[in-house]
Parts: structure tokens; sequence; C-alpha cells
């Protein structure tokens, strides 16, 4: 197995993306915890994942708390004796389907600082007991792109655009100390999309749409990719993106 002794923090693993994630890395042989702040999806993830014959512990984690996710990151190294992936897939605080010029300051700027905030203090975290091991794998999910024209998406993408600042940034910094750090880059998955969304289906097919395949990326496309990005045969990336868009952005 791929990530067979490995251990990876996932924050967020309770979601969608991250659960998809969760159970990829469980099947790939990886010792999973999983954080977030709702007790009962990350219990339920987790239950699939020992169903499965894999290994989960969770955690209920705010990731703005950077005392939070310090501890929690010291007590998975006491469990486990190191960190080796770490990936944050927390959902933003976007507000959407307003055009620019009709926004409040304060909701164009939400995803924006509560990114980039949440993405340093794990990032941070992780990153610290990386360097002292002499190891690791940071992975955000996200990545920079053109603004879609048929949606307003608010300050969605200067968020990505800010974390992916900070990927470089990282890549560049802890480089030298064993550390690779990556994007999954996205265009959309329309399984996250909930049912009751209005225009949910126009979505679905503009994603689709503008996807070279004539099909958008799955969770389990996600959970392949996050497995391979996070293991010895993605040794030579870092500080990129993988691009899962189908071919919807053009590198």
């Amino acid at each position: 197995m791929l990530l067979a002794g490995r251990n990876a923090i996932i924050y967020g693993g309770g979601g969608a993306i991250g659960g998809a994630m969760a159970r990829a890395y469980g099947r790939a042989g990886a010792r999973v915890f999983l954080a977030g702040r709702t007790p009962a999806t990350l219990s339920a993830v987790a239950s699939e994942i020992r169903a499965a014959g894999g290994s989960a512990d969770t955690a209920v984690v705010d990731t703005l708390d950077e005392h939070a996710v310090e501890e929690h990151a010291a007590a998975v190294v006491a469990a486990a004796g190191r960190i080796d992936v770490a990936i944050n897939v927390i959902a933003d605080a976007d507000v959407q389907g307003t055009p620019v010029l009709d926004m409040a300051v304060e909701d164009y700027l939400a995803p924006v600082v509560q990114s980039v905030r949440s993405k340093f203090i794990t990032s941070r975290a992780a990153g610290r007991h990386m360097v002292r091991q002499g190891g690791g794998v940071l992975l955000f999910f996200g990545g920079a792109g053109d603004p879609p024209r048929d949606f307003h998406l608010g300050g969605l993408q200067a968020g990505f655009a800010a974390v992916e600042h900070l990927r470089r940034q990282l890549a560049v910094e802890l480089g030298a100390h064993g550390v690779r750090v990556l994007t999954l880059r996205t265009g959309g998955v329309p399984e996250v999309i909930p049912a009751d969304v209005p225009g949910r289906a126009a979505i679905e097919a503009s994603i689709t749409g503008q996807t070279l395949l004539g099909r958008p990326a799955t969770l389990k496309d996600a959970g392949n990719l996050a497995v391979f990005a996070a293991s010895d045969l993605a040794r030579t990336l870092t500080g990129t993106a993988l691009n899962m868009t189908c071919g919807a952005m053009l590198d």
C-alpha cells in the first residue's frame, strides 16, 4: 500500500472532500487523524475507515484557534510518533451569488481572511513537526483560476490565490528540510453541491462544460490524487499544483 505506516492529519475530515480523502488514505494504509468541529460527521467517516480495515482517530479542533491546532498536532505526534501528511480542506466562509459591487467588505474578505488564517495555522503546526523529523507533505485543495463568467463567487477565489502564495512560500522555506508542499487544483466537484442549492443543475453543467474531457472530477478522483501526492511516487513534486480540473484550467 502506498501510504503504509504513515500518519495523516485531515483537517475537515468529516466533510465530503475531506471524507473522501480520509477513506482513500485509510485504504492506502495510512493511520488517519480526522480533525474538525462536528463530532458526528468525524465519527461517521472514522467508522467507515475502521470497518474497511483501516485505522482512524478523531478530534474536535477549531482550525482558527492556533493553540488548539498546536495541541492537536502534538497529541498526534505523541500517539503516532510523527506527522507524515497534513491537508486542510476546511470549507471557506464564503458568500456567493452576489455581484462584487453589491457586496459588503466583510463578506468579500471573509473567505480570504479565514482561509489564510486556517491554512497558515494548520500548516505551521504540522510543518514544525515535519521539519524536526526531516520530512513530510503539506497539501492544499483549491488553487487559482480565472473567475467564472456565469456565477458570482465573491472573495472565494481571492482566498484561493492567497493560499497559493502561502503554498509557494512554504515550499521554498521547507524544501531544504525534506518537506514537500502541493496544491490539488480543482475546477469543482459537483458531488459536493447540496441537492437543494438553487440552480444546482446549471452549476454542474457549467463545471462539466468547461472541461476538455467532458466530465468533472469526482470525490474518488480527489481521494486518489491526494494519496498519490502524499506518496513516494510524487517524491519529485513540490511547490506546484496538481491539475485535477479535467482540462478546465490549462497550465
